[in-house]
């Protein structure tokens, strides 16, 4: 029904915890809080708003609720903190009045229903609410006052749905919430068509069940398939990146220990120049020739003379070299004998 978009007033304090969704009027407890209402008790507008009624303040919004989003929800807490003691009642139409008046819902009633009872500030849920207010129905329900945005409400007529209540002194507005509606919400799904059924298919729904020709899915899941390789190539891609900045890392890391290693040893202060400075003597014993042995303690003569000459059978040590030397010396000053 009416389009429910509005900023939110500030909150008035709330009492006990919600543990469960709000009933809908035709059960027990809406029945009894229905019943424990004195309607003869009538509340003007300025009781409420100077906190001097007598009871709860019985206030309804109504709307189509389609798609359930912010919107929604603020224009709820709006009517909801309308006065300090208020007693939501929220009225959601028909499939089949919502489809007549103003045209194809997204989502079927239950599902409006159900949503907009599981919203906080509700307190109660009128199912297949009518679109235009009577007395009968307001008596029905015990509604104080109506709450809606200002805006008139018109529907292929000129007249305001809401003028009567207006007339009564019933009606309590509350301020649109720009930009966000439904059908804002249905032109984002409409604009990227192609994009939320590639979606859907690759969550597993059937071609049939998106009303997508057969060369249309096949183009679709190609698009998908297509999708999928890039987002493999770019994961690769960056992995190899990641293990490539790491191996960078870790190769600096490793420059810095051999550089830190090689000053260690080789540098001014290092390990091998200390040990050399320390076995510089050994070092140069080790590494210069041995000196030549002097010839002093020789004679000169000795040294010049070479060692006497010796006959091949010298005998004149032995014991009988005398006779020897008789018999067989040859004289060679004796003449040899005349015949």
């Amino acid at each position: 029904m009416k389009r429910a978009h509005h900023q939110a007033f500030p909150s008035a304090p709330r009492i006990g915890t919600i543990c469960k969704p709000a009933p809908f009027d035709y059960d027990e407890e809406a029945i009894r809080e229905r019943e424990a209402c004195n309607y003869s008790q009538k509340i003007t507008l300025e009781m409420a708003r100077a906190g001097k009624a007598p009871r709860a303040v019985r206030v309804y919004a109504d709307g189509i609720y389609d798609l359930f989003h912010q919107g929604h929800a603020r224009q709820l807490m709006q009517a909801k903190n309308l006065f300090p003691n208020v007693y939501l009642i929220v009225g959601v139409n028909s499939d089949a009045m919502t489809h007549e008046r103003k045209g194809r819902t997204v989502m079927t009633e239950d599902e409006r229903y159900e949503a907009v009872r599981h919203c906080r500030y509700v307190d109660e849920v009128i199912t297949a609410c009518p679109w235009t207010l009577d007395d009968e129905f307001l008596e029905k329900h015990k509604i104080d006052f109506v709450a809606h945005d200002d805006i008139p409400y018109t529907t292929g007529s000129a007249t305001d749905v809401y003028a009567h209540i207006k007339a009564r002194g019933m009606f309590v507005s509350t301020e649109r919430t720009e930009g966000v509606s439904t059908s804002d919400v249905v032109s984002r799904i409409v604009k990227d068509y192609d994009v939320y059924v590639r979606r859907n298919l690759a969550r597993g729904y059937s071609a049939k069940e998106l009303n997508v020709s057969y060369i249309n899915e096949k183009k679709y899941r190609l698009q998908n398939k297509i999708d999928d390789l890039k987002k493999k190539g770019k994961e690769m891609f960056e992995d190899i990146e990641g293990k490539r900045t790491d191996l960078i890392m870790k190769w600096e890391e490793k420059s810095r220990e051999f550089i830190d290693a090689f000053l260690m040893l080789f540098g001014r202060d290092g390990r091998l120049t200390q040990y050399l400075t320390e076995k510089k003597d050994s070092v140069m014993m080790a590494l210069s020739p041995p000196s030549s042995p002097k010839a002093g303690s020789q004679s000169s003569e000795d040294c010049s003379s070479p060692p006497a000459k010796t006959s091949r059978f010298d005998f004149s040590g032995r014991a009988g070299a005398s006779l020897v030397d008789d018999d067989y010396s040859d004289d060679d000053d004796e003449e040899p004998e005349s015949h």
